[in-house]
């Protein structure tokens, strides 16, 4: 038997010319299934005056100058093949499955009610209601300026009458010492002034911080434990944290408005979107909240 013409077949279904027109052809099988009837008719791609105009700037932001005619020629003909491929592409539906190109268009449409939110500015009145209504996230903090001794523990075998021998210096009324010479070293300023509670807290530790929230200002007291150890504290000035006024921080209010209201008439968009889909989720249980998604599960 004669084992050639079957060899050339062999090596013929084994060249990649051939698997590659193979695979082409199945692509444009099914370019041709996804075609509606009178697609076949040529579609019309313009190029107006003011996306020339919008090109041409674009290249004058890049290069610091115009283009010449024959930039310009060259930069229609790329947008004009863009738009080629890009309706090409869509009528294959490669846009289909893509988490980019999904991604991208919910961009887009956020932006769109992005856009819708911000067209009206908001009234005093509606700033100032914000504000009060979100007292913790415009609420000036406490601070104190206070003077600190430091005992370390492990220096001490009698901590607590050390302490209180030392605080019963401090308060004589004809003291003149400087509280700076005593106690025991640490890598820390004697005296602070105006500290925040949060930065209190974060140095000192937060017993610290809510201790000299209960010291009357003026004398020495203690001991009060941190990190550290403890002090003996003198409290010159406290301030107690309170809301500003809306002229102190207007800018921060009318930030987190706007914010606010973005991120509402994002979710108010989206809810009338939905309204136009009845949403089925298929599984033993869906994993969004039915209530807001109206969505009918599959059994």
């Amino acid at each position: 038997m004669n084992r050639k013409p079957m060899d050339r077949v062999g090596r013929l279904l084994r060249e990649p010319l051939l698997h590659f027109l193979l695979i082409g052809m199945a692509l444009f099988a099914a370019y041709g299934m996804l075609q509606q009837p009178g697609d076949g008719e040529p579609g019309e791609i313009v190029v107006t005056q003011g996306q020339i105009e919008h090109l041409a700037a674009a290249f004058a932001r890049t290069w610091q100058r115009p283009p010449t005619p024959a930039e310009l020629a060259g930069l229609v003909r790329d947008r004009v093949r863009e738009e080629v491929y890009y309706r090409e592409a869509i009528a294959m539906g490669l846009d289909r499955d893509d988490t980019v190109i999904r991604r991208r268009l919910r961009q887009k449409m956020e932006f769109i009610s992005d856009d819708i939110a911000a067209q009206r500015e908001p009234t005093e009145a509606e700033l100032r209601a914000y504000l009060q209504a979100h007292p913790e996230t415009f609420r000036v903090e406490p601070r104190y300026s206070f003077t600190q001794v430091y005992l370390n523990p492990q220096r001490h075998r009698d901590l607590a009458d050390d302490a209180a021998r030392l605080l019963a210096r401090l308060n004589e009324p004809a003291a003149d010492t400087d509280p700076a010479a005593l106690g025991d070293a640490l890598m820390l300023e004697p005296q602070f002034e105006a500290m925040p509670a949060s930065d209190v807290a974060s140095l000192f530790g937060a017993p610290f911080a809510a201790a000299l929230a209960g010291l009357a200002p003026g004398q020495w007291q203690g001991p009060v434990a941190s990190g550290y150890g403890v002090h003996l504290v003198r409290v010159s000035e406290r301030t107690a944290g309170d809301l500003p006024a809306l002229a102190d921080v207007r800018a921060q209010v009318l930030r987190e408005w706007t914010n606010a209201r973005r991120m509402e008439a994002n979710e108010q968009f989206y809810q009338g979107l939905l309204k136009r889909y009845i949403v089925t989720v298929e599984g033993p249980e869906a994993t969004a909240e039915s209530d807001d998604l109206a969505l009918n599960k599959a059994p």
